[in-house]
């Protein structure tokens, strides 16, 4: 989600909710600690420049019980950060601390906003060596007919 949309969400909100990928919520005491841009340069397996940039927020909840994050004012956050930082609108990266720091992508759906799960990739596929994994079709599912063949990515 870009900021722009999570922005136009708050506005619409009374109460801020977070769900975690098991369907749990983040504790409605959480803290936005830090807003920021984190631009990433770096260069891939295969040799290749590469930059990336993100949003990022960081929850965190502490033995606050009685605070509650009012989406005013973490939109007033967020206006100040772009201000200040001059951040862009760029999709949100959102860190929560559960067993270790976890880093989440961001949807909205059910009146909360969702984090959902990131995942690791190779950039490089064609210029690191890792083989591309082949489909796998199990021989009684060919109907009459069809046949597979050396190459075919089929056996």
């Amino acid at each position: 989600m870009k900021l722009s949309t999570f922005k136009d969400i708050l506005k619409t909100k009374i109460a801020i909710g977070f769900e975690l990928p098991d369907g749990q919520l983040v504790p409605g005491h959480f803290h936005v600690t830090e807003v920021g841009q984190i631009d990433k340069r770096f260069i891939d397996c295969g040799g290749t420049l590469r930059q990336e940039k993100v949003v990022s927020f960081q929850l965190w909840e502490a033995d606050d019980y009685d605070h509650c994050l009012h989406p005013d004012k973490l939109v007033s956050i967020i206006e100040l950060s772009e201000k200040a930082l001059d951040i862009e609108d760029l999709e949100i990266e959102v860190e929560y601390q559960g067993a270790t720091i976890g880093k989440y992508g961001l949807d909205y759906k059910d009146d909360n906003f969702l984090l959902t799960t990131k995942a690791t990739d190779c950039l490089a596929k064609d210029n690191c060596g890792v083989p591309e994994t082949k489909v796998k079709v199990a021989l009684g599912a060919l109907g009459d007919g069809e046949t597979c063949t050396p190459g075919g990515g089929c056996c």
